[in-house]
C-alpha cells in the first residue's frame, strides 16, 4: 500500500499526516451526500489508501437508536453496538470496512460530552460555548478517528443541507480543520442539485451557484462540486458552474442517475475524481484497482437469472428503513448471477393467511422484516404461516424471528394464544419474553442487547450447510427472546434450535425440519453483508427462492 507518510532528513519517518475529506450538501436534503461519500472512499481504498470513514450527523439525538424508521430511516448497528445512521451500512458496504462507535459523531453526543467536562471543571472556570469548546469537541473526535485507525484519510460526511442550523458548529469545526492541519492536508466537496425544468427540460446552474454562496457566507471555499443530474451536464455548462463557484472546470463532477447505486464508484473513477483528489492532496500516484467492483456492477446490471422475492414489513412507506436488507438480497443477487426483483408487503394490510397467499402468490421466497410494537405483527405471522405450510422459501429476521416462533406455538403446538410479552403482556403462553438483563431497564436509548455476539451452529442443519462452520458472530438489536421454558415442547413438534449463544443458552437460530428452506435469527444478518460476499443466510435464501422458481 502506498504510504503518504513523510521522511525526515536523517532517513527516518515523522508522524503520518493524514489528509481530511469533507463531504457536505446543498439544495435538497437526500441528495446522495452517503452514496458519494461510500462511492469516494471505495475509489480511494482502490489505490491502496488507508480510509477510514466518518458520519457527522447534526441532530440532537445521541444516536439514531430512538429514531422512527419513517423519519430517519434504518438505523444501522456496528460491531461494537452503537446505533447509526443508514449512511454508515453504505460505508461499510462500499468501501469494506467495519466501522465502531467512533464513526458516528452527533450533536446529542457531542454536546453531552462538553456538558460533563463542564461539570467536572475541565475548562477550568471558563464561560462554555460553541466556539471554541463544542468546535473543538468535534475536531477532536475527526482527529481521533484518523489516530485510532492509522489511516492515511479520513472522509467525513456532514449530515443535512448547509444553511440548517444544527450544522452550523460542524461547518465551523470543518471550517477550522484547514487551518490545523494545513491547507494542502484539506479538501472539501460539495454535493448539489442540477435540476431540468420547464417545458424543454432545461438544465439550470443556479441552485447550485446559491448553495456554494451559502457555503462560503460560513467561511467554506468547496474545492470540488459533485452535481447530481438526471441529464449530462455538456462542458459549457461545466465551465459555467466552475466560473460562478470558483472552482477549477475539471473539479466540477458529474454524477448522473445510475441503474444500480453500485455504478457510481465506476462514474466517478470515468470523470477523474479519485486523480482530482489525489492530486490535490498530494498523495502518491497509484494505479485504481476496479477490475473486482466492475465484475459486480457486470453481474448486476446483466444478469442471466430473475426472481422476485415478497419482503414483509411495517415500515414499506420509508424505503429507506429495510435498506440493509434490500442491498443483502440483490448481494445474494450478485452470488447467483439473478436479479432479485421486491414486492414490499404491508404487514398491517395482511389480514388472514389467505390474504397473505393473494398477496405474495408469484414470489418465489419471503423475509419478514424487524421492527417493534404491535402494529402489523399478526399479518406477519399470517404471512410465516403461508411460507411454513406451503414450502415458501422463508427467512425472518429478529422479529421476524419471533414471529415465527409465535406461528409455529399457535399453530402446530396449539398453544392458543401464544405472543411476545412486548404486545401481549398477559398472554397465557409467552413463547417470546423480555431478556432478563433488560427487566430493570428503563431508558430506551443504547441500552438493548446490541452489537456482535458469538453463536454456535448445530452440525447437520439447515443452518450449518449455509454457513459451513459451528463458530459465527452476528450483529444484534433487540430487547426480546425466545422463552427457554417452551424449548422442549417446540422442539419436539418440529422446531430446531440450530444456533445458540455458547455461554448464555440464547436461542440465536431457528429453523423448521423438513421444509425447504424455513430459517429465522434473532440477530441482524443484513449489517454484515457485502457486495461482492453476500451474507449466507441471504445466499441460501436465494438459491432456494430459484430453485422453488424452477419447480
Amino acid at each position: 500500500m502506498p504510504s503518504p507518510t513523510p521522511q525526515s532528513a536523517t532517513g527516518g519517518t515523522t508522524a503520518k499526516q493524514v489528509r481530511y475529506l469533507f463531504v457536505t450538501g446543498g439544495v435538497v436534503s437526500s441528495i446522495g451526500k452517503g452514496i458519494t461519500s461510500a462511492s469516494l472512499g471505495r475509489l480511494l481504498r482502490n489505490r491502496g489508501f488507508k480510509v477510514a470513514m466518518l458520519k457527522l450527523d447534526p441532530y440532537i439525538n445521541v444516536d439514531a437508536g430512538t429514531m422512527n424508521p419513517y423519519q430517519h430511516g434504518e438505523c444501522f448497528v456496528t460491531d461494537d453496538g452503537a446505533e447509526t445512521d443508514l449512511d454508515l451500512g453504505h460505508y461499510e458496504r462500499f468501501v469494506d470496512i467495519e466501522l465502531t462507535r467512533e464513526a458516528s459523531v452527533t450533536t446529542g453526543s457531542v454536546y453531552g460530552a462538553v456538558i460533563q467536562k463542564e461539570r467536572r471543571g475541565d475548562y477550568l472556570g471558563g464561560t462554555v460555548q460553541v466556539i471554541p469548546h463544542v468546535t473543538n469537541e468535534i475536531k477532536e473526535r475527526i482527529v481521533g478517528l484518523g489516530k485510532s485507525t492509522d489511516a492515511d484519510i479520513v472522509l467525513a460526511e456532514v449530515g443535512g443541507t448547509v444553511g440548517d442550523i444544527e450544522g452550523l458548529p460542524f461547518l465551523e469545526a470543518i471550517r477550522q480543520m484547514k487551518r490545523d492541519a494545513g491547507t494542502g492536508n484539506v479538501l472539501y466537496i460539495h454535493v448539489t442539485l442540477i435540476p431540468a425544468v420547464g417545458p424543454w427540460n432545461e438544465v439550470k446552474t443556479k441552485p447550485t451557484q446559491h448553495s456554494v454562496m451559502r457555503l462560503r457566507e460560513v467561511g467554506i471555499a468547496p474545492d470540488v462540486l459533485v452535481c447530481r443530474t438526471g441529464r449530462p451536464i455538456n462542458k459549457e455548462q461545466k465551465e459555467k458552474i466552475a466560473l460562478f463557484c470558483d472552482v477549477d472546470a475539471d473539479a466540477v463532477i458529474e454524477a448522473r442517475d445510475a441503474d444500480t447505486i453500485y455504478e457510481i464508484p465506476l462514474v466517478f473513477e470515468e470523470e477523474g475524481f479519485s486523480d482530482l483528489v489525489v492530486r490535490r492532496l498530494g498523495l502518491p500516484v497509484t494505479e485504481p484497482r476496479t477490475s473486482t467492483w466492475r465484475e459486480i456492477v457486470e453481474r448486476i446490471v446483466h444478469p442471466t437469472k430473475d426472481v422476485e422475492i415478497a419482503v414483509v414489513g411495517k415500515y414499506i412507506q420509508n424505503g429507506d428503513a429495510y435498506i440493509s436488507i434490500a442491498e443483502s438480497l440483490g448481494h445474494a443477487g450478485i452470488l447467483h448471477d439473478a436479479r432479485v426483483r421486491l414486492r414490499w408487503i404491508d404487514s398491517e394490510e395482511i389480514q388472514s393467511v389467505a390474504d397473505a397467499k393473494a398477496r405474495i402468490e408469484g414470489c418465489s421466497g419471503l423475509v419478514v422484516c424487524p421492527g417493534f410494537g404491535a402494529r402489523g405483527i399478526e399479518g406477519k405471522i399470517a404471512a410465516v404461516q403461508f411460507a411454513r405450510e406451503s414450502g415458501l422459501p422463508f427467512l425472518g429476521i429478529c422479529l421476524g424471528m419471533q414471529m415465527a416462533v409465535i406461528e409455529f406455538a399457535r399453530n402446530v403446538c396449539g398453544l392458543v394464544d401464544a405472543n411476545t410479552t412486548e404486545t401481549s403482556p398477559e398472554t397465557p403462553h409467552p413463547v417470546i419474553d423480555l431478556m432478563l438483563e433488560q427487566a430493570d431497564v428503563s431508558d430506551k436509548g443504547a441500552t438493548m442487547r446490541l452489537g456482535l455476539c458469538p453463536c454456535t451452529v448445530t452440525p447437520g442443519t439447515l443452518a450449518h450447510t449455509v454457513y459451513g462452520t459451528t463458530d459465527i458472530t452476528e450483529r444484534h438489536r433487540h430487547r426480546y427472546e425466545f422463552n427457554n421454558a417452551y424449548r422442549e415442547q417446540l422442539a419436539n413438534a418440529g422446531l430446531r434450535f440450530s444456533g445458540v449463544h455458547p455461554e448464555k443458552d440464547l436461542v440465536e437460530i431457528i429453523e423448521v425440519a423438513g421444509h425447504p428452506y424455513f430459517i429465522a435469527c434473532q440477530f441482524h444478518p443484513e449489517f454484515k453483508s457485502r457486495p461482492d460476499r453476500a451474507h449466507p443466510l441471504f445466499a441460501g435464501l436465494i438459491d432456494a427462492a430459484l430453485t422453488y422458481q424452477a419447480k
